[in-house]
């Protein structure tokens, strides 16, 4: 088994071949223009020890050390073994509450970012686990489906806000539906759902939506961020305090963490409520539940290990620069017995 590192480097190979083509070019134009003012047999006497072979052996020489360099550049690999990889792990939804709530204070710097914050810690901490993000407020809006790409987890995370859903409220139930989605049934992993959220649920239906979860293995953890004595929510304007969201009868809306339904959720499923206020907490009780929570095979690979061919084709281009520097134009004796171009046969006419 053999496969090239750096394929784009074939593209040098125009060069030997322009080479050789004006080489051609240039000997026949020559070749033209020597008959056009002497005789070949004259030239032979004013220049015996001239080769005609030399020229072509030199420019075959350069040829093959440029074409020899090139494919050190392209560097051919040869597989030398082969292993089978697997992967064991944990399947692993986030399931982020961007709703306009989030933008509270009562938890610096506010509930949104805290909650970005402690995802993106957790997501630090994983190893061959896979991991999904869902985003929701009036609705549930997928964001990343489930990957080990724990680069684009992080990059998908950092861009969410409030505004990326236009419909507002607090759909938990949305969330879970939508979340249990991303699970593949057909590979038996162990599931879990993270909800980080400050509890307000604006639709009944959460519980049942939860029951179903847990009939389908997925186990749910709910991470509230919030205080319950609750707090405004501020509208800004580049980053300064304008006012803060008002409700139909003008007062200004004050958002609670909802603690009790962010419980039953988890409960149903046998998972428990984490409160998110100190990230370290949060992060110790995450770890213990990845800790007690069996990790199953999800992916088997096989792959060969390749070594570097490149050093081979360096030295190999390096012996033919050295050979195609210290070969003289003139004739050499033992090519000169070979009388190649019937060289001698012509000086002796003459």
């Amino acid at each position: 088994m053999y496969q090239f590192e750096d394929k784009i480097w074939f593209w040098l190979l125009v060069i030997p071949a322009l080479t050789l083509a004006l080489f051609f070019i240039n000997e026949f134009w020559k070749s033209r223009t020597q008959k056009k003012f002497i005789t070949s047999s004259l030239l032979i006497r004013l220049s015996p020890n001239l080769s005609k072979f030399k020229p072509y052996l030199k420019i075959s020489i350069s040829s093959i050390s440029l074409i020899l360099l090139i494919l050190a550049l392209v560097n051919p690999q040869i597989g030398s073994k082969t292993e089978t990889y697997k992967r064991f792990g944990i399947d692993i939804v986030f399931a982020i509450d961007v709703s306009k709530s989030m933008l509270a204070e009562d938890i610096a710097p506010n509930r949104l970012e805290k909650s970005k914050q402690i995802v993106n810690q957790i997501i630090n901490k994983l190893t061959s686990d896979r991991v999904g993000i869902v985003a929701y407020a009036g609705k549930a809006f997928p964001q990343l489906p489930i990957t080990t790409d724990y680069s684009s987890a992080k990059m998908f995370l950092q861009n969410m806000n409030t505004d990326m859903i236009s419909s507002q409220g607090t759909a938990i139930d949305e969330a879970i539906q939508l979340s249990t989605t991303y699970f593949d049934e057909e590979i038996n992993t162990s599931k879990l759902l993270i909800i980080i959220s400050d509890g307000e649920d604006h639709n009944n239906s959460s519980l049942d939506i939860a029951k179903m979860a847990a009939s389908k293995g997925i186990k749910i953890y709910t991470v509230g961020v919030g205080k319950e004595k609750g707090s405004p929510i501020p509208i800004k304007k580049n980053g300064i305090i304008q006012n803060y969201k008002r409700d139909n009868k003008e007062e200004i809306v004050i958002t609670k963490l909802n603690k009790k339904v962010l419980t039953e959720i988890a409960e149903i499923t046998n998972g428990f409520f984490i409160d998110g206020e100190n990230t370290p907490y949060v992060l110790k009780e995450i770890d213990k539940i990845l800790l007690d929570t069996e990790k199953s095979e999800f992916e088997s690979k096989q792959f060969s290990e390749f070594k570097d061919q490149f050093q081979l084709f360096t030295f190999l281009a390096l012996i033919f620069l050295l050979f195609e520097i210290f070969l003289f134009d003139s004739k050499t004796r033992w090519i000169k017995k070979l009388n190649l171009f019937n060289e001698n046969n012509t000086t002796e006419k003459h």
